[in-house]
């Protein structure tokens, strides 16, 4: 098990699948995680030592990603981090949201982008689905989230009002049910339910040949989870079944030699 190195990118056939880090710092630790071992925490540590604050709390990245078709340009964006400074996450994030920013200096507009996919509805995932204005921020995309996630939703949310009621009102909302391809004609990226993390948590695999990449969302967010994937994180929303499907993912991964892209370890691309 190690990280790859940070690298720019990674490829998959015709993909190049770019990480992008929309906020980044320290946050609490303890009693975030339940059912870790002295050990699980040493070899997390020895996994993701940049992860370990010197005060000991959590170095967390809260990380999107850019899926590139290198053929023709088309553009896909997998989750949109925690937002502008009025966004939901704003009192939560260990710091301001710079996605716009980021996607400019990989020479992306907004208007290039022809996929939102959002992971789940939690607000570190869905920030900049909207702009300062309130309106949507990728003008031009579908944002794809499971609709176990959108039924699942309290009645106080904030997502409904900030990001979904937008979406909705300029057509650009599309949720669907289940393993489903990520748009029409674009082959080889595949929407995995994953859940657990939350009811609708998906997943976005990219496949050719042997190579394999899986953006995971928050099925986990702490190399103490890929150490031991037993571990409960404290915002999963059924953690029993959190743990079986991580645990189903990481022996795949395993077996396959497949690429996970994390969304808050300090590395971006893992291999088992």
């Amino acid at each position: 098990m190690m990280p790859m190195g940070s690298p720019a990118a990674v490829r998959v056939g015709e993909y190049e699948i770019v990480p992008v880090t929309d906020a980044a710092g320290v946050l609490p630790l303890a009693g975030k995680f339940t059912g870790a071992s002295d050990g699980d925490w040493a070899a997390a540590r020895a996994l993701d030592p940049a992860a370990f604050a010197e005060d000991g709390g959590w170095r967390m990245d809260i990380r999107c990603y850019v899926i590139r078709r290198t053929s023709d340009g088309w553009t896909a964006l997998v989750d949109a981090g925690v937002g502008h400074e009025h966004s939901p996450a704003a009192g939560w994030s260990p710091s301001a949201g710079r996605l716009p920013e980021g996607l400019k200096e990989l020479g992306v507009d907004p208007g290039d982008v022809s996929v939102v996919v959002l992971t789940h509805l939690h607000f570190d995932h869905y920030g900049w689905c909207v702009d300062r204005r309130g309106a949507p921020l990728f003008a031009d995309a579908r944002h794809v989230v499971q609709q176990a996630d959108v039924a699942a939703l309290p009645p106080d949310s904030r997502a409904e009002p900030y990001a979904l009621d937008p979406l909705r009102r300029a057509g650009l909302l599309d949720p669907v049910d289940g393993r489903t391809p990520m748009s029409p004609g674009v082959a080889g990226v595949t929407l995995i339910p994953t859940p657990g993390h939350t009811p609708g948590h998906q997943s976005v695999l990219l496949a050719s040949g042997r190579d394999e990449v899986l953006i995971t969302g928050d099925l986990l967010v702490h190399a103490v989870q890929l150490v031991n994937p037993a571990v409960a994180y404290e915002s999963e929303a059924d953690p029993a079944r959190a743990r079986a499907v991580r645990e189903e993912v990481l022996a795949e991964a395993r077996a396959s030699g497949r690429v996970l892209a994390t969304a808050h370890l300090t590395e971006p691309f893992i291999r088992l």
